[in-house]
């Protein structure tokens, strides 16, 4: 040992925030355990290192005697009295049995220690930083691929984003700066793995709390995301503030913040709807861009029976199927929908079942049906033809 040593020690301890205290009982250990490994295993021995001039004696623990069987760890009285005075049977006197080129192994060994300590306190110092990071989104720049999964340089160190958690058609090159979720924090024997996701449904809720002041102060509410990553999104929100456009100020003037984080999705189309405590005014604006005629809710079954124009049919379903499917996880009900022509069949047969007649009542009970919605301004409001709107201001006149 010497004092450059000593130094080092001092420094690692300032600038990796390991104790010293920490690293001198690790390299203790570890010199015992080389003075074991390459003099002897049977001896009791303890480490003396004095760490203000770098002096080591290596010594070795006996039972004082009166007849020796064991050299290792037995010392006769004799012995025993040229290293402690007045020693007796039954002492234990310490002799010290530091090897003449101890010094260069000791050297050795300690600097393994020290390093093997520092990879420790830096992984462990990188797993408290990460793991409270969970459920949060950070830029990371794409070093390679390995194998099927993409390495993501975060800085300290690489998150691993797996092939389940990337965006379909989405590519990653070297060198592309991207945000990414990260979803968990895992310690392993060599350092800690961080997964992350492009894919989540967390990561374009922290992408809407960056862009949306409102959402950041709370002012405005996220009650809900459904995802289907790459291709279209939907967004429930919700302010308690009655001057809040919670909507507005999630799409912002011209659209700028829904487009911002449109841009960092490569693409992917967003809905962006208010939530509402009412089932039937939520399933309504859940099937957004579609224009909904009336809802009717089975609270039993979770289910939600959906009337809209024949026009908007193929729009509320959406392309294979992705609106109504979007709509449904966004609510947590199943959706049934049926065009307006469909739904006023079935009224009125309905209804013929139960009076016999019944010409006339399946329009005026759809119409019945759907009144309270559009008073609310859920729903599309029927078009008048000039002649007819004309011809009632007349008859009010």
């Amino acid at each position: 040992m010497n004092a450059d040593f000593l130094r080092a020690l001092r420094e690692i301890e300032k600038e990796k925030g390991i104790s010293r205290e920490v690293l001198i009982e690790a390299i203790e250990a570890a010199i015992i355990s080389a003075y074991r490994r390459n003099f002897g295993t049977a001896q009791n021995v303890q480490v003396d290192i004095d760490w203000e001039t770098g002096k080591m004696r290596v010594l070795a623990r006996k039972e004082v005697v009166e007849e020796v069987t064991d050299d290792n760890l037995e010392i006769d009285v004799e012995q025993a009295q040229k290293y402690q005075e007045g020693a007796q049977a039954g002492d234990v006197v310490e002799v010290e049995v530091t090897p003449r080129d101890f010094g260069r192994i000791a050297a050795q060994t300690a600097k393994q220690v020290v390093v093997q300590r520092i990879r420790e306190a830096e992984r462990g110092i990188i797993y408290e930083e990460f793991s409270s990071r969970e459920g949060d989104i950070v830029t990371g720049i794409v070093q390679r691929a390995q194998g099927r999964n993409v390495m993501i340089d975060l800085g300290k160190t690489e998150g691993i984003l797996p092939p389940s958690e990337q965006m379909p058609g989405e590519r990653y090159r070297q060198g592309d700066r991207l945000k990414v979720y990260i979803v968990e924090v895992r310690r392993t024997t060599k350092g800690p793995q961080i997964l992350v996701s492009r894919t989540h449904p967390g990561l374009l809720k922290r992408l809407f709390e960056l862009e949306v002041p409102e959402i950041h102060d709370g002012t405005v509410e996220i009650k809900g995301i459904a995802r289907e990553a790459g291709s279209r999104s939907k967004i429930a929100v919700y302010s308690e503030d009655p001057n809040v456009d919670a909507v507005g100020a999630c799409v912002g003037p011209k659209g700028i913040r829904v487009q911002a984080v449109v841009n960092e999705l490569k693409g992917e189309k967003i809905d962006v709807v208010k939530w509402d405590e009412e089932i039937a005014a939520f399933v309504a604006q859940a099937l957004s861009p579609a224009k909904v005629l009336s809802v009717t809710p089975k609270e039993d079954e979770k289910v939600a029976e959906v009337v809209v124009p024949d026009y908007q049919l193929s729009l509320a379903i959406g392309k294979e199927g992705q609106n109504a499917r979007l709509a449904a996880k966004l609510t947590g009900w199943k959706i049934d929908i049926r065009s307006e022509s469909q739904a006023r069949e079935e009224f009125e047969e309905t209804l013929k079942a139960d009076d016999g007649t019944g010409e006339g009542l399946g329009l005026a009970h759809l119409l019945k049906r759907t009144a309270p919605l559009q008073r609310e301004g859920f729903l599309m409001p029927e078009e008048e033809e000039p002649e007819e709107a004309e011809d009632r201001g007349e008859e009010e006149a």
